[in-house]
């Protein structure tokens, strides 16, 4: 059992979302960075998708009521336990009454908090993450608010010294200089004018402030054109992709991103760097680098290894520590 000591509206239980249900009209949602959230949850002997908290919103401060197991990943924020400095990227064990503080990060923008079991909300359509714009799904639907208590999952206890452990950066954080991500074209690549196709992948896009985990409006010099006017139904849209409305400026769709639109698409973000994009800060500015459908699906397999090869890690290391 733990205990949230402060509130925001942005700190929120999330695990792998509901990406089966958009056919239903309701965002995949989950977590933004999900293999930060996959590395603590393996730490612990979790299944990577256990559902763990999201916090975007610093200071953040916990009370542990019981022993419990906890790693900390993602952003890059200084975190104590009673006090003591913890390193980057490791789990742990608290005993009851310690108190787990988590400052505002040096790089990065988003911090996650495994706990051994996962959290203990109940699922709904297959998933506990929070649908902040649906009201459902994790804690009633909504952010964590000080005196929330949460309970976890039972899980058999995973073997953890004394001091704890952890692992060397494997989840790698934007750049200070700025992000650059992946992209293919999409299904309107071809009606932007050739100037725009250049501009988009030459110029640097600034992330305004109407920046959360519906979309990104990103801010150009110079805007991007059509060779003719469009006019579009509502179509499937998918995390990821890049809409360009009237004015010209892009939207990267995020995690809950509707699941339908009507804007012309230039180009859609590869999954392994939408996680890059939910770690830069507002303010930073993104580029689109243009890659093929086969280095695309070469990113997606050398995530997946990575994270396998993460889990044989920590399960040769926790045999280990039982021998």
């Amino acid at each position: 059992m733990i205990e949230i000591l402060t509130g925001s509206t942005l700190n929120t239980i999330q695990d792998f979302g509901r990406a089966h249900a958009m056919t239903l009209g309701v965002a995949r949602g989950g977590a933004m960075d999900r293999l930060a959230l996959a590395c603590g949850n393996i730490l612990l002997g979790n299944a990577p998708d256990a559902a763990g908290i999201e916090i975007v919103f610093f200071p953040f401060r916990l009370r542990f009521h019981t022993a419990t197991t906890f790693a900390v990943t993602g952003a890059e924020c200084p975190a104590t336990l009673d006090g003591q400095a913890l390193p980057k990227d490791w789990a742990t064990t608290a005993q009851p009454g310690q108190v787990l503080a988590l400052q505002a990060p040096a790089q990065g923008a988003r911090c996650y908090l495994a706990l051994g079991g996962g959290i203990d909300v109940p699922p709904v359509l297959g998933a506990r993450a929070t649908d902040l714009k649906g009201g459902f799904g994790g804690l009633d639907g909504r952010a964590l608010r000080k005196g929330d208590r949460l309970a976890c999952v039972p899980a058999l206890a995973s073997p953890l010294p004394h001091s704890g452990y952890g692992l060397s950066r494997r989840c790698p954080l934007p750049s200070s200089d700025g992000t650059t991500v992946r992209v293919l074209p999409a299904a309107e690549y071809d009606v932007f004018t050739t100037a725009a196709q250049t501009l988009f992948h030459g110029q640097a896009w600034r992330l305004t402030p109407s920046a959360n985990r519906m979309g990104y409006r990103l801010e150009g010099e110079t805007t991007l054109a059509l060779t003719r006017p469009l006019n579009l139904f509502s179509h499937g849209i998918v995390p990821g992709t890049v809409q360009v409305p009237p004015a010209g400026q892009p939207i990267i769709q995020m995690t809950d991103a509707n699941t339908c639109g009507g804007y012309p698409k230039i180009a859609t973000v590869i999954e392994p760097d939408l996680r890059l994009l939910a770690q830069t800060p507002v303010g930073t500015f993104i580029r689109f680098i243009a890659i093929t459908r086969e280095e695309a699906v070469d990113a997606i397999r050398a995530e997946t290894r990575a994270v396998q090869v993460l889990a044989k890690d920590v399960a040769r290391l926790r045999t280990s520590l039982t021998a």
